[in-house]
């Protein structure tokens, strides 16, 4: 097996870039390069600079690398990673590649051009060296011809899709001659350390995720122009409530790129000719697209496209769609559909899409269409590129960001029950399909005792997805009836071998009383059950939470003042976060994606962490003119502040500095490393790249501890810095709100929180009990509720899901 200690990334473009950043992110350092330009710039050349100095030799490399940390979103997922980033140039640096344990190719998509640079790279490779290519569809085996047979065996191609970092999809196509162990590295590698969806491709044009997206969505595309659906018409139909991404259908092409898309379907042209992903270019689509190429509008990169992005009157920004009969750009216009506004209410992509092939107008002809298409090519392309529905599937949920894929689209649509409409309005069929329903094989999926299984067309017979058995899966310990309480936020598990999970799934995973009511049961049946050893707190939505479920409405209905409301629901929350953090069992927390507000207090409760590396996490509650009140002040205290003043002569004052920025400015971590660095994980706290293996990784943390003997923490005391460091916070707050930083209302809210990081005035700094500061962040909570401009906060915030700055 490979040890990947070092890696190269040839070529330091966008693509390039984004891997080598992913590389530099997880770990491995990582040379960059790219060619020595052949030519000066105009300020090269002022400054008298030549050909050979090496500022101008690596002056394209150096631009990539200053793209990488530029990137936005975050290419890496701190700004240190970069340190792990070489870079060099193609004709200086070439023999450097020698001494690297990876080496990744992601030049043009030439053949010639990659052929000739594994030529010259094979006269410095060491035997064994793993070389790849980030090709998006040129034959893998063609790449290889005329290596040596070390080469070849050590050769094979890894597609990443972009933005690396964000994208989980990475295909691995072998040839022929790859070792078949290196196959396996790679899945596993893929998944574990660069946290990957890994599907392996046989090496056909464009392998699986840009042959079925490229066809379904060229398709899409199609269909609209062809029916004469505005591009904002295609795209209100044919994003999110399709359970596509939100770019849909034309802003996904703007996206791309609209000259990256024509490349792809032109390879795909020239190797499979008459293939819908192909596309035709004597058609309404392959028109517009050339049109667009002629007048040089790319997309997002040179902000013209199928959108233009125009000055809005009132300041920001508008984006005009395309009208194709003028080749202008048209002002925003509302898109209306009687059967959106009937289905979009219904929550369940399946049963939102059966009830809206049903209706009869365009945007359901739409819909109906689209999928029938991409339901009819991806069964035609078993088993040309993949032997399994599972691979097709995963690839367009990973690389493309569907909700389902294919198959899984047609079975919410009812496979059974479609196939008569598909073949009367001329999507054909696959005979294996045929065969399936023939055979009393109803679904291309079914739910198994260790999890989903598939529809096997060769095997004729539902086998195991493949990897899915080692995951822990809501849907999997449900319909294996391991449901032991639920109510409408949250559920209680067994996940097995002692271990309970709490998993929370109301609207934005919100902190209600339901799941409160469900976090007190977890904690009741694992303080008083024998048989349970821990707890882990977590989900499979789309974010962790998005925090406390704040309803003023209902503060304000009840017969009680709302102070009093406020108090005792904020002192039961505390009560519950300190009945977590001190259980006698350990509790593991798993979050991932948005961990917001109260969802952090619950993870900083915690006994441990276990957190996926795309981690957004942050006690934001200033945002609404609110402090942290769940524990997350005293919990950041005793993380930050305490170590700090535990070594003689310390002052304190820093890092209240550092706490009040965190925590007043609403910094929210742009990963799992970034929350380390602020704060909120500590060193104990791990954090995993495979999403997918989350909660089985917290399982596996909850048992080690219970087999390490855990024992529940001893209360800390909390140092409280008093008065004299209350004083130069306030001077600071002050300042900022003189100098136009900061609003009236930002200073009060600052203040409060400077008066809780400073465990109040106290004469003199002293060591308190965690209660004292608990205490305080209810009190100023409280306080902070009573107020009109918070409350103004709270209410436009929950009605338009922004910030309100008043």
């Amino acid at each position: 097996m490979p040890n990947i200690r070092t890696a190269a990334v040839v070529g330091s473009g966008t693509m390039g870039g984004g891997i080598a950043a992913l590389l530099a992110g997880v770990g491995i350092p990582t040379l960059l390069l790219d060619i020595a330009p052949g030519e000066l710039t105009a300020a090269e050349s002022a400054q008298g600079l030549q050909l050979s100095a090496p500022a101008v030799r690596n002056r394209i490399v150096n631009n990539g690398l200053a793209a990488i940390k530029a990137a936005r979103p975050a290419a890496l997922f701190t700004p240190a990673a970069a340190a792990l980033l070489t870079v060099g140039n193609l004709q200086d640096d070439f023999e450097r590649l020698a001494q690297v344990d990876w080496v990744i190719e992601v030049i043009i998509e030439n053949l010639a051009a990659k052929r000739s640079f594994y030529e010259r790279l094979e006269q410095v490779r060491p035997a064994g060296q793993l070389v790849t290519s980030n090709t998006s569809g040129l034959p893998i085996q063609q790449l290889a011809r005329g290596r040596s047979a070390d080469f070849r065996r050590n050769f094979c191609g890894t597609h990443f899709f972009n933005p690396p970092r964000y994208l989980k999809l990475l295909e691995v196509i072998p040839t022929a001659d790859t070792r078949p162990a290196l196959v396996q590295f790679l899945q596993s590698f893929g998944a574990q350390r660069l946290g990957k969806g890994v599907v392996l491709c046989k090496d056909t044009p464009n392998f699986i995720g840009n042959r079925i997206g490229g066809a379904a969505n060229g398709f899409r595309m199609s269909y609209a122009l062809d029916n004469g659906y505005s591009v904002e018409e295609a795209d209100a139909i044919g994003g999110p409530l399709m359970g596509y991404p939100r770019t849909a259908v034309f802003r996904l092409m703007d996206l791309v790129g609209i000259d990256v898309a024509v490349m792809v379907s032109s390879n795909i042209a020239r190797a499979l000719p008459g293939d819908a992903a192909g596309g035709r270019a004597d058609g309404p689509a392959g028109s517009l697209l050339q049109a667009l190429l002629e007048r040089k509008w790319l997309g997002n990169k040179t902000r013209i496209g199928f959108y233009k992005e125009v000055a809005a009157p009132g300041g920001g920004k508008e984006f005009w769609a395309l009208d194709p009969a003028t080749m202008t750009h048209t002002a925003p216009a509302k898109v209306r559909f009687e059967s959106i506004g009937v289905v979009r209410k219904i929550a369940d992509l399946g049963e939102r899409l059966r009830a809206w092939v049903k209706h009869t107008d365009r945007a359901a002809q739409y819909v109906w269409h689209t999928l029938a298409f991409a339901c009819s090519y991806s069964a035609a392309r078993i088993p040309e590129i993949s032997d399994d529905i599972a691979s097709i599937d995963a690839a367009m949920r990973w690389g493309y960001m569907q909700q389902a894929g294919p198959f899984e689209y047609w079975d919410m649509l009812g496979v059974a029950a479609t196939v008569r409409r598909m073949e009367r309005d001329g999507y054909a069929v696959a005979p294996w399909v045929k065969k399936m329903l023939a055979g009393g094989h109803k679904t291309f999926y079914r739910q198994g005792a260790r999890g989903r299984e598939q529809y096997h067309p060769a095997k004729r017979k539902y086998v195991p997805v493949a990897g899915e058995a080692a995951q822990i899966n809501v849907a999997t310990l449900r319909a294996a009836k391991r449901s032991l309480q639920a109510n409408l936020e949250a559920g209680l598990f067994d996940m097995g071998d002692g271990v309970l999970l709490l998993e929370f799934h109301g609207k934005a995973n919100t902190l209600g009383s339901g799941v409160l009511q469900l976090a007190q049961a977890a904690l009741q049946r694992l303080e008083h059950g024998a048989q349970y050893t821990g707890l882990v707190i977590g989900n499979q939505g789309e974010l962790f939470s998005a925090g406390a479920n704040i309803d003023p409405q209902s503060l304000l209905s009840g017969s009680e003042p709302p102070a009093v409301v406020v108090e005792r629901l904020t002192r039961a929350f505390q009560d519950l976060m300190q009945r977590l953090r001190y259980c006698a069992k350990p509790v593991v927390a798993a979050p991932f994606d948005r961990t917001l507000g109260g969802g952090t207090e619950v993870c900083l409760a915690a006994t441990r962490m276990v957190a996926h590396m795309e981690l957004y996490m942050g006690l934001v509650e200033t945002g609404v003119g609110l402090v942290p009140a769940g524990g997350g002040c005293k919990e950041m205290l005793r993380r930050v502040l305490n170590p700090m003043m535990r070594l003689p002569n310390a002052d304190a004052l820093p890092a209240l500095e550092q706490l009040l920025q965190i925590i007043g400015g609403a910094r929210v971590s742009t990963s799992a490393r970034e929350a380390r660095e602020l704060g909120f994980l500590q060193p104990a706290d791990r954090i995993v790249m495979d999403r997918a293996a989350l909660l089985a990784e917290a399982k596996r943390e909850v048992l080690h501890l219970a087999q390490c003997g855990y024992s529940a923490p001893v209360p800390e005391l909390i140092y409280a810095a008093g008065r004299d460091a209350l004083a130069a916070l306030q001077m600071g707050l002050y300042q900022m709100e003189q100098g136009g930083y900061i609003s009236t209302h930002d200073a009060l809210v600052g203040a409060q929180l400077a008066r809780v990081l400073c465990g109040g005035d106290l004469a003199v700094p002293s060591w308190v009990p965690e209660q004292h500061i608990l205490d305080l962040e209810r009190a100023a909570f409280v306080e902070l509720m009573q107020t009109a401009k918070t409350m103004e906060r709270i209410i436009h915030t929950l009605g338009t899901g922004k910030p309100l700055r008043n």
